[in-house]
């Protein structure tokens, strides 16, 4: 394993940063997984995330922020313990995600772009999440919730302020707030999201919410 120089990251994350790069022939090729692990140490990829990412890899912090920049999923602000995301493209549009986003916006006290005052929330819409056929498309910390309608996310929002899951799962948000699907899901998964990451095992964001 390559041994991560970044002193201030916690053990675990070191060790990650490492496995990563022990797969990447080029350090460089590294940089986004490595953000997503630097996100997770900060809250949101600050610019120390991204000048430690830069010498992990070898890049020019210049070439490290153009890459953050770029990817609306790299945030350049702290952004709340739920990120709800929600897609204003053309088919989801159609189908009443302007009323859906509206609905999140009031319920949350939140509007589109900003973080609530608690830092529970932050709101925000997207472009396409590649699930036309389950119109309107929400996320929750990138977790997917197909046929979302706007009283079903006045429910979604109070769950969240009430239940505050720590692992938040695509498959239980679609079984008690979504709608008609774009396709069936197959068997459920047990891990999700711990944090406004997307939940994959390397990075350290997901976990069995079982």
């Amino acid at each position: 394993m390559t041994t991560s120089p970044i002193s201030n990251w916690s053990e675990a994350n070191q060790r990650r940063a490492g496995d990563l790069l022990d797969l990447y022939p080029d350090r460089r090729s590294a940089v986004m997984p490595l953000l997503y692990i630097g996100s997770l140490e900060d809250g949101y990829c600050s610019d120390n995330v991204m000048r430690q990412v830069s010498e992990l890899t070898g890049l020019t912090s210049a070439q490290v922020q153009s890459v953050a920049s770029f990817y609306t999923m790299y945030k350049r602000h702290e952004v709340g313990r739920y990120l709800i995301s929600v897609c204003t493209s053309i088919s989801c549009m159609l189908l009443g995600s302007d009323d859906v986003l509206e609905t999140i916006e009031r319920e949350t006290g939140t509007p589109d772009g900003e973080t609530s005052a608690d830092g529970l929330f932050s709101v925000e819409h997207a472009e396409c999440l590649g699930a036309c056929g389950g119109a309107p498309a929400v996320q929750v910390n990138y977790e997917l919730v197909e046929g979302l309608r706007p009283e079903k996310s006045v429910g979604l929002c109070r769950w969240l302020r009430d239940a505050q899951p720590e692992v938040v799962l695509g498959d239980e948000m679609q079984q008690l707030f979504g709608g008609q699907r774009s396709f069936p899901w197959g068997p459920a998964e047990q891990e999700g999201a711990v944090a406004p990451v997307p939940a994959f095992g390397p990075y350290g964001s997901a976990e069995d919410g079982r």
